[in-house]
C-alpha cells in the first residue's frame, strides 16, 4: 500500500481526465507539489494550471520532472507512452489512478456510486447534500458540479464520495461503506469481453462493502440477487414495491416537484431543478442515502432545491418557448434513448435533432444495433465521425455503421464545420419549435459554444481546427 503522507511530489500522466483531475486537486489541497502530462490543453487544464500545478503537453520524457516521488496514471495511456515508460524503466513508484484513489479511502467512511450510468449526477448530488445540509464530506467526482464549478472538494470530516468507475476494474480498489450501483448495461466489452463478465465484476463489488454496509441498488437489476451486501436497499423511480420510490411527480417548466417515499417515510414538496426524468431516479438514491447518515429530511429538502446539476448532464444551454438546447455526456445506447426520451417528454411539441458523435471504435462496433435503435427516436439525426480516444481505427469501422442500421432515413454524417454550417441553414427557418441535443463524450464539447452562439445569433459559424 502506498504511504500518501511521506510523499512530497506527485506527476500524474493524463491529469486533464475528470477523474485525474479530482486526484490532482486532492493532493494539491494536501500540500503536495503537483505536475502532469496531458495530451491537450482543455478548460479544465487551464483551470488546474491557474490553481498552481504545472502541466505540459509534449510526451517527453526530457520534461517529465525526476524529482518526482509518485507517478500516478490512468488506464487510458497507450502503453508506447514515452514517460510512463522512461518512470519504469528508471525504478520510480508507478500506479493506477484506482491505486491512488484507494490509498486515499484505506481510513475514511466512503460512499462509492457505480454504474454504467448515472454514477456521475448520483454521486454529484449525494456529496452537494452532505455540503449543503453542513454533514460535510470530500467528493471526487467524475464531472464538474455546476453549483461549485468543480469535480473536487474537501472536508475535515473523513467522509469520501466517490465515482465509482467500472472500466479496467478500478473500483474493485474500493472499500465501500456505503454502495450505490444504478444500472449494468453491455459496455466496455474490450475490458469485459461479454456482458456477464462485466455484471461478475459489479457483483464482486458489492462484496467489498464492508459488513455493517449498506448497498443502494435500483430496482429490477438483472442478477440483483447475487449482490453480496449484508444491508440492501432497493430505489426505483415509481415501482411502490422498492423501498425507495416517487409520488406525485410533475413536470414545471423543463424541471420537476415530487414526494420522496424512503422506507415509508414521506418527504414532501421536492423540488429538482434539472431535466431528465432519470435525474429524479438519481435524486431518490441521493436522499435515501442522506437519510440513512439521518440528515434532516428539511436540509434534503433544501439541498436537492439547490443542486444545480452536473455540466454535460442534460444541461440547458438553451431554453425559451420555440427552442431548448440541451448538452449531456450520454455515450451508451441506454443513456442516448433515456436521454432522448425524457428531453421528447418535456418539450414533445418541438421538432427533435440529435447531434451524436460515438465514442471509441470498440463500442460504435460492439453496440451499433443498440445505437442505432436509440437514435430512431429522434426526428432528425447527425453523426460525427468516431472520438478514437485511447483507440486506433478498427477496419469497416466508422459512424456510417450506425447510420446504415437505423430506420429513420433523416439521419447524416457530418463533420463539425459541416454540422455548423448546416445548424447556421436551418437555424434561421420558422418552424413549431426546435429541440436540439448535442451527446458524446469525445471533444464534442468544443461545439457547444459555437452552436449557442449560432442558434442565438441566427447566423452561420465556422469552428477553428487545433
Amino acid at each position: 500500500m502506498i504511504d500518501l503522507n511521506t510523499i512530497r511530489h506527485i506527476y500524474f500522466i493524463g491529469i486533464g481526465g475528470i477523474g485525474m483531475s479530482a486526484l490532482a486537486r486532492y493532493f494539491l489541497f494536501q500540500g503536495k507539489k503537483v505536475s502532469g502530462y496531458d495530451r491537450t490543453q482543455s478548460t479544465l487544464t487551464l483551470q488546474m494550471e491557474k490553481e498552481g500545478i504545472s502541466i505540459h503537453y509534449t510526451d517527453d520524457p526530457g520534461l517529465a520532472p525526476k524529482e518526482a516521488e509518485l507517478v500516478i496514471y490512468t488506464p487510458a495511456i497507450p502503453a508506447d507512452h514515452l514517460e510512463l515508460g522512461w518512470y519504469r524503466q528508471h525504478n520510480y513508484p508507478v500506479v493506477k489512478r484506482s491505486d491512488a484513489l484507494g490509498a486515499i479511502t484505506q481510513h475514511t467512511f466512503n460512499i462509492c456510486v457505480a454504474g454504467t450510468h448515472g454514477k456521475t449526477t448520483t454521486s454529484a448530488m449525494t456529496a452537494h447534500i452532505l455540503r449543503h445540509s453542513g454533514y460535510g464530506c470530500n467528493a471526487f467526482l467524475g464531472g464538474i458540479a455546476a453549483n461549485y464549478n468543480s469535480n473536487f472538494w474537501s472536508s475535515e470530516r473523513a467522509v469520501c464520495v466517490v465515482e465509482a468507475d467500472e472500466y479496467d476494474r478500478s473500483f474493485l480498489k474500493l472499500s465501500p461503506d456505503i454502495a450505490v450501483i444504478t444500472a449494468m448495461d453491455a459496455d466496455h466489452l474490450d475490458i469485459y469481453g461479454t456482458e456477464r463478465s462485466m455484471q461478475d465484476s459489479f457483483i464482486e463489488f458489492s462484496g467489498r462493502i464492508k459488513p455493517e454496509g449498506t448497498l443502494f441498488v435500483k430496482a429490477g437489476l438483472s442478477r440483483s440477487d447475487e449482490f453480496r451486501a449484508g444491508k440492501k436497499t432497493t430505489y426505483h423511480f415509481s415501482d411502490d414495491t422498492a423501498d425507495i420510490y416517487a409520488k406525485n411527480l410533475k413536470t414545471v417548466n423543463g424541471h420537476y416537484r415530487f414526494d420522496a417515499v424512503v422506507k415509508g417515510e414521506r418527504i414532501d414538496g421536492l423540488t429538482l431543478n434539472m431535466g431528465g426524468a432519470h435525474n429524479v431516479e438519481n435524486a431518490l438514491a441521493s436522499i435515501g442515502i442522506a437519510r440513512l447518515l439521518n440528515i434532516d429530511a428539511g436540509l434534503i429538502r433544501e439541498a436537492v432545491a439547490a443542486f444545480k446539476g452536473v455540466k454535460r448532464r442534460f444541461e440547458y444551454l438553451v431554453k425559451t418557448d420555440k427552442l431548448a438546447y440541451i448538452d449531456d455526456y450520454a455515450h451508451h445506447p441506454e443513456e442516448l434513448n433515456t436521454l432522448i426520451s425524457s428531453a421528447k417528454a418535456l418539450f414533445g411539441e418541438m421538432r427533435c435533432t440529435v447531434i451524436f458523435q460515438p465514442h471509441l471504435y470498440s463500442r460504435t462496433r460492439d453496440l451499433a444495433e443498440q445505437f442505432a435503435e436509440s437514435l430512431d427516436k429522434a426526428d432528425e439525426v447527425i453523426l460525427l465521425p468516431i472520438y478514437p480516444a485511447r483507440e486506433l481505427p478498427i477496419e469497416g469501422v466508422s459512424s456510417e455503421m450506425i447510420a446504415s442500421r437505423m430506420k429513420n432515413r433523416q439521419c447524416r454524417v457530418l463533420d463539425k464545420n459541416e454540422l455548423l454550417d448546416d445548424l447556421g441553414r436551418s437555424a434561421a427557418q420558422p418552424g413549431k419549435g426546435r429541440l436540439i441535443i448535442t451527446a458524446g463524450a469525445g471533444d464534442i464539447d468544443r461545439l457547444t459554444d459555437p452552436i449557442r452562439t449560432l442558434l442565438n445569433a441566427k447566423q452561420p459559424m465556422r469552428l477553428e481546427e487545433k
